[in-house]
């Protein structure tokens, strides 16, 4: 039962990591354009935010031992999610119109901005959602001789999982959903984690 809950823990949060970089890209096309920057912009924020729910996944996993202690940051992140369609567009704008009107936005700059915007709307639900992996290694670790077997099984169910979240985020979600309403479903699956997480609790016991 454990490594089932554990497994697909992981994959829903890895697929909720990538539906938020794919249809995160679609939504700063909407203020920054379509251009390539974008798209860099996106990954490179995303794989930021990686690096950093990685190593703070684990830290916090040493030091707090029980699944139900993601309750709390993935309830956050659930709700930053569910609201990015409300109070995110002011700030996207605020970034575009901060350049004066009729003015070419300098080189740099076409760069820089997506980058503010792709930190502001995404990088602390993929922190928070990226913590998953390392900290359910740790919880499902009993013995040293299988924390390879336990890594490599738990790491390879979160990219199963943001394989799911591409092909569904570019085939399914932005053909049948509007964006606030993919948004909304995503907020409502980090919500689900953090009740999971607490159900959990108890089956690492």
């Amino acid at each position: 039962m454990l490594k089932v809950a554990t497994a697909v823990f992981v994959f829903l949060g890895g697929f909720a990591v990538m539906v938020l970089e794919i249809i995160g890209a679609r939504y700063l096309a909407r203020d920054f354009g379509g251009s390539f920057y974008v798209w860099i912009s996106q990954i490179g924020v995303i794989l930021i935010a990686l690096a950093l729910g990685y190593a703070v996944g684990g830290a916090l996993a040493d030091r707090f031992r029980r699944a139900g202690f993601l309750a709390v940051p993935l309830g956050i992140a659930g709700v930053f999610t569910l609201f990015i369609p409300n109070f995110t567009p002011p700030l996207l704008e605020a970034i575009v119109m901060r350049h004066p009107p009729g003015e070419e936005i300098p080189a740099l700059w076409q760069k820089l901005d997506p980058v503010l915007g792709s930190t502001l709307v995404f990088f602390l639900p993929c922190v928070v959602l990226a913590t998953l992996c390392p900290y359910m290694i740790r919880l499902s670790t009993r013995h040293l001789e299988r924390v390879g077997t336990i890594s490599g099984l738990t790491y390879a169910a979160s990219t199963v999982g943001s394989i799911a979240g591409v092909f569904v985020s570019g085939y399914i979600f932005i053909d049948h959903l509007t964006l606030p309403a993919i948004f909304r479903a995503t907020g409502t699956l980090a919500l689900f984690l953090a009740g999971l997480s607490l159900a959990m609790d108890r089956w690492l016991k």
